[in-house]
């Protein structure tokens, strides 16, 4: 999955000439918190909710965007993986990424866009069943046979570790009943943790 197939690309942006009041006025009217800065649709700059705060003042409220707005910002391309993106956000706790292509603003991409994509990743919002399994000898293609010759149709497979240090499969499954497949995991050696219908 692409940042490009997330992102939102019908972008709101500000001119740095505007002000910090109409900036402020532009994120209520359309209920975001990122504002990218563009001059002949190259991003020259950005602000957000929260570096406009200082700037909530009076006499503060019409100095033009140009003077506050964060340069040279962290930015994205829309070809990037949105594993990657996820990180980049996470790692400078940042809210949102502007995607830029060859210098020009093509998109923006948000903590909800990312989780949306996640969520679409991970199947959470499907009608789904899940098994949480620790693989004998760390063989999860078996238990991956097992749950396919149990009918089982696999949607998305997450890892976690328990306090023991071993490998816990979270083996999301298109929704089917899941005792026949936990008793044959079982039955080959394999630790049923827990399992969800």
């Amino acid at each position: 999955m692409k940042v490009k197939d997330w992102m939102i690309r019908d972008v709101i942006t500000a001119s740095p000439e505007q002000t910090v009041e109409e900036a402020i006025q532009l994120m209520k009217k359309h209920s975001i918190r990122h504002l990218p800065i563009v001059e002949n649709e190259r991003l020259v700059g950005f602000v957000t909710e929260s570096n406009l705060r200082p700037y909530l003042y009076p006499d503060k409220l019409s100095l033009p965007l140009k003077e506050v707005m964060i340069l040279n910002p962290i930015t994205i391309e829309p070809d990037t993986y949105i594993d990657e993106a996820a990180r980049i956000i996470y790692r400078y706790k940042i809210g949102g990424l502007p995607v830029v292509y060859q210098g020009r603003l093509v998109g923006i991409i948000t903590i909800t866009d990312i989780l949306e994509a996640f969520i679409e990743l991970m199947g959470l919002l499907r009608s789904s069943a899940r098994v949480d399994v620790i693989p004998r000898e760390g063989n999860l293609d078996e238990v991956l046979e097992i749950i396919r010759r149990g009918g089982g149709k696999v949607i998305s497979i997450g890892m976690d570790v328990n306090i023991d240090g071993d490998k816990v499969y979270l083996i999301r499954l298109e929704k089917i009943p899941l005792d026949r497949i936990a008793s044959e995991l079982e039955a080959q050696g394999h630790r049923v943790i827990s399992f969800i219908e």
